[in-house]
């Protein structure tokens, strides 16, 4: 009995994803451990981590985009810094068949999920790497950080300033 494939369907199931992903790669990656080894001494208070995070995409090539997605984490002691991880990690995705109209939110949405779980990955292992417990990253909404993004487009376009994608 054989088996053959439909365009990226299955009976019943759902269709596939208009987004190919052609590559992935760290851009840039840093980690400061500014008070080592004091900070990594026992009996150290738990760190309070805050967590910032972006999506950046453009046009790379002829229908190739670029989607970068930001992650930075700065742990403090009190008002004494523990650590610093900031990572860039990339991704260049193809959109075959879809209308521009669409383009954003599949890049800054989809194209964000399917690069987090990578960089969540890699921000653990620098974490690990210098002398901590990995920091794993919580789930991030990029729908809503895509409506923020796109009102606060909305809200410069009214003043006259250039929105950003």
């Amino acid at each position: 009995m054989s088996e053959q494939a439909t365009n990226g369907q299955d009976q019943g199931g759902p269709a596939a994803l208009p987004l190919h992903v052609l590559a992935q790669y760290v851009k840039d990656l840093s980690f400061e451990n500014p008070n080592a080894p004091q900070s990594l001494m026992a009996g150290q208070p738990q760190p309070q981590v805050n967590i910032s995070v972006d999506v950046q995409a453009r046009l790379a090539a002829d229908d190739i985009y670029e989607v970068v997605l930001e992650l930075r984490a700065e742990a403090k002691q009190a008002e004494t810094t523990t650590f610093i991880v900031e990572l860039s990690y990339g991704g260049l995705f193809q959109l075959p068949g879809v209308p521009e109209e669409h383009h954003a939110p599949l890049l800054m949405i989809e194209g964000a999920r399917m690069l987090f779980p990578f960089a969540r990955a890699i921000v653990a292992e620098a974490t690990r790497d210098g002398g901590y417990p990995p920091l794993m990253v919580n789930p991030i909404d990029f729908v809503d950080l895509f409506r923020r993004r796109a009102a606060a487009a909305q809200a410069q376009q009214a003043t006259g300033q250039q929105p950003p994608f």
